[in-house]
């Protein structure tokens, strides 16, 4: 038994290792959805806007054109972004093609075409986009980002 015991307790060192680099490399191994597909956008409530209100509320980005993950795909997106007040949206217009703009592309480079297909797709985009766009606000809220023109080409 007295010689069977150094075995026994290397046995289960390497199992417990193994186990353990199993645990921490298992986001490598096995890894999920890049856009988390149960991503909620977080801390934004909207209210009922009239359609003077909204348009009061709406700043847009036009023509934003960038590749997609997968280098043959082109993407052409047009976005609306409905802020909570008009201060908010003076701040946003001021800082849109300095900081917003960059999120978008960096965004739409790190997404791949068969992500962005479909309204689901584009749901998922955009409460990714109200979540780091609402991170680099300086005054307000984002609330609700539509997709107005999406083209998505092969090159």
């Amino acid at each position: 038994m007295k010689k069977m015991l150094p075995w026994l307790i290397t046995i289960l060192l390497a199992i417990t290792l193994i186990v353990v680099a199993a645990f921490l490399l298992m986001d490598k191994l096995f890894p999920s959805n890049s856009n988390d597909v149960d991503q909620a956008v977080q801390n934004v409530q909207t209210k009922r806007l009239s359609a003077d209100e909204i348009v009061a509320l709406t700043a847009e980005i036009k023509d934003i054109k960038t590749n997609s993950a997968d280098p043959d795909y082109i993407v052409l997106i047009n976005l609306a972004f409905q802020l909570d007040s008009v201060k908010s949206k003076e701040a946003f217009e001021k800082i849109q093609e300095i900081k917003i703009k960059p999120i978008i592309i960096k965004t739409l480079a790190d997404s791949k075409p068969e992500e962005l297909n479909g309204a689901s797709g584009k749901d998922q985009l955009t409460s990714k986009l109200v979540n780091l766009i609402n991170k680099s606000l300086t005054e307000g809220k984002l609330t609700q980002i539509q997709v107005t023109n999406f083209v998505l080409a092969r090159q």
